[in-house]
Parts: structure tokens; C-alpha cells; sequence
């Protein structure tokens, strides 16, 4: 009688396994349904400098990229080594396909379709391998794009906040409350009652990346410049799960990593071929960390420019 004992014990252990799987396939199925109902579709141009020597390497960029969806337009300058693209995908989306020619791009500025606003960028930084960065773009007065791709996350929705202040002398937990110039509830992006700072959640796939590209119509990026961008362990219940902490913070957890958002380039206004403060090139910083070790010129451990 052992062994229909032990089969049916296999069968209830590989049918948990089976459960337990589909329930995190629908969940995060879920998940990224709510974040891409809060997904901006306007089409904004991208501004990249790409490691091109001649008209073949550019005919493979324009091959790589035209006829794809969510691309409007394609211009490859090969004596400048440059492709703009207009597109609605997000930037990491539009660097990857631009890298699959086997040549490396470095975003240099973002814009709208018609003069922006402003623009600002914040890095990401927490702990373990946890980093990001996220742009803001002031399209007009009443719509912000923001651009972003964080890595090392839990695989999961994660509450992303504007915070007051821009202080990071105790990581996250210097950052304060959310941005609230209003005295508002927390809620969710789509809401009236809500913090400015209030972006909802962002979605990491099952390899720890969130990458993302939301609009909205609070945050204002001359407002938020000097601040700090917040990713929580958690998700943002929107203000709506009944905890203590909802109509607070989201009951979304701790923060995990941040950055101050600081003023940033726009379109055709960054010309930078090397950091000043460093020495790092743009394509050495291409390859090399946001912020700490392995980001010195003169580590060497780091690897060479290969211009």
C-alpha cells in the first residue's frame, strides 16, 4: 500500500507547485494590467549617441528599429553618432533595440513632440544589487512623463513616491513623507484625493526589472527637482486596503532605494563626452555603476573605453 501512499503524495506536491505558479502568473498579470492602465501612449523623442563608424552601421540601426511598435520615427546621423527616435516605448526599451546591432548606445536627452517644460533624472541606488534610473519629463503644464528602469527587485508591484525632501544622509529614511504640498489623503495616480507624490505602483518581472512609462498630470518637474524618488518593498494599496498606514503611505513597506531628482538635459542639450568630476567617458560610463565602487576612472578593476 506504499506506493499509491507515495504517488499520491507526489501528485498533491506537484499540483501545490502547479497552484502556486499560476497563482503568480496572475497576479503579476494583474499587476501589470493596473500599471499599464496608468501607461503614457504619447510618443516622445529619445535622443541617443550610438557607437556607429559607417552608413552600414546605421542602415542596421534603422533596421532595428523602424516598423517596430511604438515607433513613430527614426534619424541616424553617422559624422555625429547619433539616432533620435520618436517613439511611445519607454527608453531601455528603445536602447535595447538599438543594441541588439551589437553597437552600444547612452542616453543624451528626451523630449516632447513640441518644446517641453523641463526636465529632470533621478539615480536609483539601495540596497544589495538594487539601482535605476528614472527620468521626468514636464510635456506641458498639465502632463509630466516619467521614464524609468530600476533593477533588482523583488519580482512584484512596488509603490513608487515623490518624497519631500532630498536627503540622503540615512539612505530612504531621510527622504520624509511623501510630497503633500496640498494636505491631502494618500491615494492613487488617477485620484483627486491624493499626494502629488502619489505615482502608484511600477511592476517587476520575474527577473527583478521594472521598466516603465507612466504620465501624469500632478507632478510638476519644477516642483520636484531637489527631492527624492522613493521605491517601496511593497505594494501600494492605493489607499484603498483599510490598513492604518492606507490612507498614510499605501501600507507599501520600507524604502528600498532613492535618489534625489535633479535637473536634467533635454533634447540636442547635452554635449558631454566626459565627466568632469570623474573622468569617466560616455561610453565607459555606458558600462560602469550609477554611484560607488567599480565608478572611479582610476579603479582598476573597472573595464577600459573601447572607442
Amino acid at each position: 500500500m506504499a506506493a499509491p501512499a507515495s504517488l499520491a503524495g507526489g501528485f498533491i506536491s506537484v499540483s501545490r507547485k502547479l497552484a502556486t505558479f499560476l497563482f503568480n502568473s496572475v497576479f503579476l498579470a494583474q499587476a501589470a494590467t493596473a500599471v499599464r492602465n496608468m501607461d503614457s501612449e504619447r510618443p516622445t523623442k529619445l535622443e541617443f549617441a550610438v557607437q556607429m563608424t559607417c552608413e552600414s552601421c546605421a542602415q542596421k540601426v534603422r533596421a532595428a528599429l523602424e516598423g517596430k511598435p511604438g515607433v513613430k520615427s527614426v534619424s541616424v546621423d553617422v559624422s555625429k553618432e547619433e539616432v533620435l527616435v520618436e517613439a511611445a516605448l519607454t527608453s531601455a526599451e528603445v536602447q535595447s533595440l538599438i543594441e541588439s546591432t551589437g553597437r552600444r548606445a547612452v542616453l543624451k536627452g528626451i523630449g516632447g513632440s513640441e518644446q517641453d517644460l523641463g526636465a529632470a533624472v533621478a539615480m536609483l541606488a539601495g540596497a544589495g544589487s538594487i539601482q535605476g534610473v528614472v527620468r521626468f519629463l514636464q510635456l506641458s503644464e498639465e502632463h509630466c512623463l516619467i521614464d524609468g528602469t530600476i533593477d533588482g527587485l523583488e519580482p512584484g508591484p512596488h509603490g513608487l513616491h515623490v518624497h519631500t525632501l532630498g536627503d540622503l544622509t540615512q539612505d530612504c529614511l531621510s527622504c520624509g513623507e511623501h510630497y503633500n504640498p496640498f494636505g491631502k489623503q494618500h491615494g492613487g495616480p488617477g485620484d483627486t484625493e491624493r499626494h502629488v507624490g502619489d505615482l502608484g505602483n511600477i511592476v517587476a518581472g520575474p527577473d527583478g526589472r521594472a521598466s516603465f512609462r507612466l504620465e501624469d498630470s500632478h507632478l510638476k518637474v519644477w516642483d520636484v527637482i531637489g527631492r527624492s524618488l522613493v521605491v517601496d518593498s511593497g505594494e501600494d494599496d492605493l489607499g484603498q486596503g483599510g490598513h492604518p498606514l492606507s490612507k498614510l503611505t499605501g501600507n507599501s513597506g520600507d524604502g528600498l532605494a532613492c535618489g534625489i531628482i535633479a535637473r536634467s538635459a533635454g533634447l540636442f542639450q547635452n554635449p558631454k563626452k566626459i565627466c568632469a568630476c570623474d573622468g569617466v567617458t560616455l561610453w565607459e560610463e555606458r558600462d560602469r555603476p550609477i554611484a560607488g565602487k567599480g565608478r572611479s576612472k582610476t579603479n582598476p578593476e573597472t573595464p577600459a573605453a573601447h572607442l
